[in-house]
């Protein structure tokens, strides 16, 4: 099968495409043939070996311990392992591989059946491709991290990319009155996505703009957590998502004791691969999000994608093509 090969650290012109065996699952795993697969911030920082901790776990000077990279994948159970009770060959599945030896981005992968879920008919591979980590950080972030509650005033920063639009999306569900922060290109998607408002990030700073929200939740977190404290409301959250490694570790070494001293909560979310993911399947169903997908390529142009994604410029998510299919059929 072929396989893009990840080799060394450092950019997206060392990935190799590669003919590697076939997988076989063990008496656990199903294995899957990939029909659609997408690009996470993950997959580019383990890509770069950046921030350093991650080639602490994955290899110092190169990665050892995955060869393909690939978190969120979409394609139908080829075979199943004996011990599988919830698929059998035919089924058509997506999940988030990062806590399940990553390996998307090729034509097969073998996967834990808890890593799995089963694809709305609803979904094509590529839309269901583009769901698993985004939609989920965004669900977990809002919902679980950041106790959203119907006629609150929410903030998303970085609400254009992947995580972002989802985050939107489901704020919006919620019954939440949404503002989403981008950089100007990205204006119209937030606004397709939801948002109420817009803030271009290079004419206004939304930490300084006089207004006060209930939940904060941050893709992209920059700003100082004083910065993020100035902009809550008195019972106000802030969650944060992705962005700058120094501000989170700053925010689990002081976050919860800043939130001794007044009510104002500080938190940095863990993410729980595929938890709630059968929830934003039945939302999907319901008409309630759409994946938002700004560009596709073939598993061959995975490096040309890993450049546009290093870009920034990003609205809503890249998905990659592996196998030849353009229906969920």
């Amino acid at each position: 099968m072929k396989a893009m090969w990840f080799s060394q650290y450092g950019s997206a012109d060392f990935l190799e495409l590669k003919d590697i065996p076939k997988p076989c699952p063990k008496k656990n795993e199903v294995l899957v043939k990939v029909y659609g697969a997408s690009i996470n911030s993950w997959d580019w920082e383990l890509l770069m070996g950046k921030p350093f901790v991650n080639r602490l776990e994955f290899g110092l000077l190169k990665p050892k311990k995955i060869n393909v990279l690939g978190c969120d994948i979409a394609g139908r159970v080829e075979a199943v392992g004996t011990t599988v009770t919830q698929f059998k060959a035919g089924d058509e599945v997506f999940g988030d591989l990062s806590r399940a030896g990553w390996g998307g981005f090729a034509e097969y992968v073998c996967a834990p059946e808890h890593a799995l879920v089963t694809k709305s008919e609803n979904m094509t591979y590529e839309q269901a491709a583009a769901l698993p980590q985004a939609a989920l950080l965004a669900l977990q972030g809002l919902r679980d991290k950041g106790q959203i509650q119907p006629g609150q005033k929410v903030l998303i920063n970085g609400a254009g990319g992947g995580v972002g639009s989802f985050a939107l999306q489901l704020a919006k569900f919620f019954g939440a009155q949404v503002t989403g922060v981008d950089c100007a290109s990205k204006l119209d998607v937030m606004r397709l996505a939801g948002a109420d408002e817009v803030i271009d990030f290079n004419k206004q700073n939304f930490t300084e703009n006089g207004q006060h929200y209930d939940l904060i939740l941050d893709v992209a977190a920059y700003h100082t957590l004083s910065d993020y404290k100035s902009a809550l409301s008195p019972y106000g959250r802030f969650v944060m998502v992705g962005g700058s490694m120094a501000l989170a570790n700053r925010l689990i070494l002081f976050g919860r004791l800043n939130s001794i001293f007044d009510h104002k909560k500080m938190g940095l979310l863990l993410h729980k691969a595929n938890q709630g993911l059968g929830f934003i399947n039945a939302l999907y169903d319901a008409g309630k999000i759409v994946s938002i997908i700004d560009r596709t390529y073939h598993l061959n142009e995975l490096a040309e994608a890993f450049k546009y994604f290093e870009k920034g410029q990003t609205n809503g998510k890249i998905v990659i093509k592996i196998n030849d299919i353009n229906s969920p059929k």
